[in-house]
C-alpha cells in the first residue's frame, strides 16, 4: 500500500509517540481511541510492512504523531514486522521521527508476560509510559494490582484504561502530553506552527534503575563496546543489546545483517563467542540469559504488586475452554457456530435485501421516466443502476458477515478457533503460523497474505500465500447469495437450520478442504525439505464484546467495499454496457433482444469461449462473467445484471435471481440454469484465482512473477476441473 498523503507531514514542532505492545493487548482499541479518524495508512520506508500513523490532540491544542507498532513479545525479531518495530525503537530504521515517548499497552489480565517487553523498552532509554488496558478484565479475573507501587519500581508512569470503553483514554492522553513536554499549543495540522517548547528529560523525573551488574557487566563489556563504537543507542541500551547477543543467535544474526562492513560483522561474531566462552568459565548459563535475567526479576517484582484469587481466575474461562477447545467437542463447537452465523445471514438479510431490491428498481424506474430515450437514458439505467445496484443488494449479508466476524473476535472466541485449526494443522504436516493470515482471509486475501509476514520460515509463508486464496472471501458472497437464493429453497433442516445457510456454510467449509489438500501437495511436491517451526499462540480472556468496536468494523469494511469495489464495478458496467450494446447493425430495430445482444462485441466474446465452458454447464452469459470477474470476484453479478437489463431493457431493471431461474434456451426449451448449473459456478468461483488484486499482491510479497502466475494457473486448473467433476457427475447421477 502506498504512503497516502495527509495534512498532517512530518514537521519539527510535533514530536512523535510510538505505540508498542504485545499481541491480543487491546492496542488497536487505544489506537483508535486516541486518534480517532485523524489517522493514516502507509508502508514502512522499503518494505511492505503496514504502519497506522495518527494524529493526537492535548486538552490545550497541543498535538503528537502517534505510530502504531507492529505487536512484538520482545526485542527479538521473529518475522519482518518483529524487525521493523525493532529497527524504529532502537532508531536503526530509515524513518525520521523525533521519538519522545514510547506508550505500551500492557495486558492487566497476563501482567507477567507482558512485563518482559515492558523492561526492554524501558532500558533503550527513550522515556517510556506503561496504558494498564483490560483492568476490568483482570478484576473479573481476580487480579488486582497495585498500580502505583508498579509505577515506582519500575519507575514509569502507568494510567490505568479499559479501551473498549473510553475508560482512561482522557487521562492517558494527558499523561502522554505532560511526559513529552510542553508542546506549541497553537500548533496547526496544515504544517504551519509557532515555536515549540523543550520537552522534559525523562530521565530527569525517572531516573532508571539498570538490571545488571558485577561480573556479568565485566563479561559483557566488550560486546557493550562494540555497540557503543558502531551505534548510537545509549550506555543501557549498549549493555542490553550486549546481553542480547549473547544470549540468543537470532539477535546476533539480526545484528549481523543489519552490519554492511564484512570485518564490522565479524568483529561482533568473534566478541560475542569470547563473550560466552567467558560466561561458561564462570558457570553462567548463557542461552537464554536474558530471559532468565529478566523473569527472576519480573517474577520478584509481579508477587510484590499484584495480588491473585485464583479461584475467580480460573472460573469461567477455564470451564468455557474445556469444551471450546476440546479435542472432539471443540471443532463440533466450530462447525455448529459458523452454521448458525451463516444461517442467520440469510435469515436476517432477508427484509434489508427486498428493501434496497426494491428501491434500486424505483430508482431505475425515475430515470428511466425522468430522461428522454437515448444512450445516456440506457447508460444510466441498464448498465450503472443495474450493474451496481446487483451488487448493492448483498450488502446487508457482507455487513451480517463482517459483524458476526468481530463479534467472535472481541470475545476472544476466534482465538480459540485458531487454536484448534492450528493443532489440526500441525497433525498435518503444516505450520501452526497459518492460522490467523488464513482465518483473515474470509475476510480477503489480501490482508491474510499480507499478514504471513509473521511466519519466519520462507516455505511455511510462501505456502500459506498460495492456499490463502482458496479461503471464500467476502467477494464470493454476492455469487453465493445469488445462486443459493435463486436455486435452492428455504426448507428447514433439523428444525434450526434451513438449506439456503446449510449451502453457504458448506462452500465456505469446502474452500477450508480444498486449501488444506492444496497445502499437502506444495509441502510434498515442492518443499520436502522444510522444517515444522515451534507456534505459540496467546489465548486471550474472554472478554464482553464492545458494540461500538464491532459497529466500527462493519463501518469500515463496509465503506472499503462500497468505495472500492463499487468503483471497479462501476467502471466495468459501463463497459460491458457498451461491450453488450454494440455494434449496432442496420436491422438493429427488426432484431430481437436475444439476437442484438448475441451479435454484440460481448455476445461474441462470450460465445468465443462458450466451448471451452459449455462441459462445465455454462453458457455464453456466464463466460462474459468469468472474464469480467477476474477484474474483482463480486463483478458476475453486476455483469449478469447488465446483460439481462440490456437484453430485456424496458422501465424497469430486471430482478437477477428471477432472471437466472426463468432463462431457457430458444432451440430445446430446457432451462439454462439449474441448481445443478448453480453448485458447479459455486464450485469454480470457490476454487478459481478471479481476483487481480491478490495476484497483485502475490507478486510484491514473492519479489516475483514466478509464484503469482504458478497461483492462478493451479487455481484455474483445480477450477476447471471441480466444476466439470460436479456438473458432469451430477448429470450422470440424473441430476440436470
Amino acid at each position: 500500500m502506498a504512503e497516502t498523503t495527509d495534512t498532517y507531514t512530518a514537521r519539527e514542532s510535533v514530536y512523535d509517540v510510538l505505540l508498542v505492545g504485545n499481541p491480543n493487548t487491546g492496542k488497536t482499541s487505544v489506537f483508535n481511541s486516541l486518534t480517532g479518524l485523524r489517522q493514516k495508512t502507509g508502508n514502512y520506508s522499503g518494505v511492505t510492512v503496514e504502519k497506522k500513523t495518527g494524529i493526537v490532540t492535548g486538552p490545550d491544542g497541543g498535538t503528537l504523531r502517534l505510530h502504531d507498532m507492529p505487536g512484538m513479545y520482545s526485542l527479538i525479531p521473529k518475522s519482518l514486522d518483529d524487525s521493523i518495530a525493532r529497527e524504529v525503537l532502537i532508531g536503526e530504521a530509515d524513518e525520521d521521527l523525533d521519538i519522545r515517548l514510547i506508550v505500551v499497552v500492557a495486558d492487566a489480565s497476563n501482567l507477567n508476560r507482558n512485563l518482559y517487553l515492558v523492561t526492554q523498552l524501558i532500558d533503550l532509554g527513550i522515556p517510556v509510559a506503561v496504558a494498564m488496558n483490560m483492568m476490568d478484565n483482570a478484576a473479573s479475573s481476580g487480579v488486582h494490582i497495585d498500580l502505583d507501587a508498579l509505577s515506582e519500581q519500575l519507575q514509569v508512569p502507568i494510567v490505568p484504561v479499559v479501551a473498549s470503553r473510553q475508560q482512561g483514554i482522557d487521562e492517558l492522553r494527558r499523561m502522554m502530553f505532560d511526559q513529552v513536554g510542553p508542546v506549541d499549543r497553537d500548533a496547526r495540522t496544515d504544517g504551519s506552527t509557532e515555536t515549540a517548547g523543550e520537552a522534559v528529560s525523562f530521565a530527569e523525573r525517572f531516573p532508571r534503575r539498570r538490571l545488571l551488574g558485577g561480573l556479568l557487566d565485566e563479561a559483557l563489556a566488550p560486546a557493550a563496546a562494540w555497540f557503543e563504537e558502531h551505534t548510537n543507542l545509549n550506555e543501557v541500551a549498549q549493555t542490553s543489546e550486549a546481553l542480547r547477543v549473547t544470549s540468543s543467535d537470532q539477535a546476533l544474526q539480526t545484528w549481523m545483517e543489519g552490519r554492511q562492513d564484512p570485518s564490522c560483522k565479524e568483529d561482533l561474531k568473534r566478541i560475542v563467542e569470547q563473550t560466552r566462552g567467558r560466561l561458561d568459565e564462570l558457570q553462567v548459563p548463557w542461552r537464554m540469559l536474558e530471559t532468565i535475567l529478566r523473569y527472576d526479576q519480573i517474577d520478584d517484582l509481579y508477587s510484590r504488586v499484584v495480588r491473585e484469587d485464583r479461584d475467580a481466575q480460573a472460573s469461567l474461562s477455564v470451564r468455557l475452554d474445556r469444551a471450546f477447545t476440546h479435542r472432539i467437542a471443540g471443532p463440533v463447537i466450530v462447525l455448529a457456530v459458523f452454521a448458525l452465523v451463516f444461517q442467520s445471514i440469510f435469515s436476517w438479510a432477508e427484509a434489508p435485501m427486498t428493501l434496497i431490491e426494491d428501491g434500486i428498481a424505483a430508482l431505475g424506474a425515475f430515470v428511466y421516466q425522468f430522461l428522454p430515450a437515448g444512450m445516456l437514458r440506457d447508460l444510466l439505467v441498464d448498465g450503472v443502476i443495474a450493474g451496481v445496484g446487483a451488487v448493492l443488494v448483498f450488502l446487508p449479508q457482507i455487513l451480517f458477515l463482517f459483524f458476526f466476524l468481530a463479534l467472535l473476535e472481541d470475545t476472544g472466541y476466534m482465538a480459540r478457533v485458531a487454536f484448534i485449526m492450528d493443532r489440526f494443522m500441525k497433525s498435518m504436516g503444516l505450520s501452526g503460523h497459518s492460522v490467523m493470515p488464513l482465518l483473515s482471509s474470509f475476510a480477503c486475501a489480501i490482508p491474510g497474505i499480507m499478514a504471513t509476514r509473521t511466519i519466519k520460515n520462507w516455505k511455511d509463508r510462501l505456502i500459506t500465500i498460495m492456499i490463502a486464496p482458496l479461503m471464500s472471501c467476502s467477494a464470493r458472497l454476492p455469487v453465493y447469495i445469488l445462486l443459493i437464493g435463486a436455486f435452492f429453497p428455504s426448507m428447514t433442516i433439523l428444525g434450526v437450520f434451513t438449506l439456503q445457510g446449510l449451502m453457504l456454510f458448506s462452500m465456505y467449509f469446502f474452500g477450508i478442504v480444498v486449501a488444506i489438500g492444496a497445502a499437502l501437495v506444495f509441502k510434498r511436491l515442492f518443499m520436502k525439505d522444510a522444517v515444522p517451526t515451534s507456534f505459540v499462540m496467546e489465548l486471550p480472556p474472554y472478554r464482553r464484546p464492545s458494540l461500538k468496536w464491532v459497529l466500527l468494523q462493519m463501518y469500515e469494511r463496509a465503506k472499503v467495499f462500497v468505495t472500492e469495489a463499487g468503483q471497479i464495478i462501476l467502471a466495468i458496467s459501463v463497459v460491458l454496457w457498451f461491450l453488450a450494446s454494440y455494434p449496432q447493425p442496420d436491422d438493429y430495430d427488426s432484431m430481437t433482444s436475444r439476437s442484438r445482444i448475441q451479435q454484440s462485441y460481448a455476445g461474441e466474446l462470450g460465445q468465443l469461449i462458450e466451448p471451452a465452458i459449455e462441459p462445465l454447464g455454462f453458457d455464453w452469459k456466464v463466460g462474459i462473467g468469468l472474464i469480467t470477474s477476474f477484474v474483482a470476484r463480486e463483478v458476475l453479478v453486476s455483469t449478469m445484471a447488465t446483460i439481462y437489463n440490456v437484453e430485456e431493457a424496458d422501465e424497469t431493471s430486471v430482478d437477477l435471481r428471477s432472471s437466472l431461474r426463468s432463462e431457457v434456451d430458444p432451440e430445446t426449451g430446457d432451462r439454462v440454469y439449474t441448481p445443478l448449473v448453480a453448485v458447479s459456478l459455486m464450485v469454480f468461483f470457490a476454487l478459481a484465482c478471479q481476483c487481480m488484486a491478490t495476484v497483485a499482491i502475490v507478486k510484491r510479497e514473492t519479489n516475483g512473477w514466478k509464484w503469482p502466475i504458478v497461483m492462478v494457473l493451479y487455481m484455474t486448473a483445480l477450477a476447471y476441473v471441480g466444476s466439470l467433476v460436479v456438473y458432469q457427475g451430477g448429470l450422470l447421477l440424473g441430476y440436470g
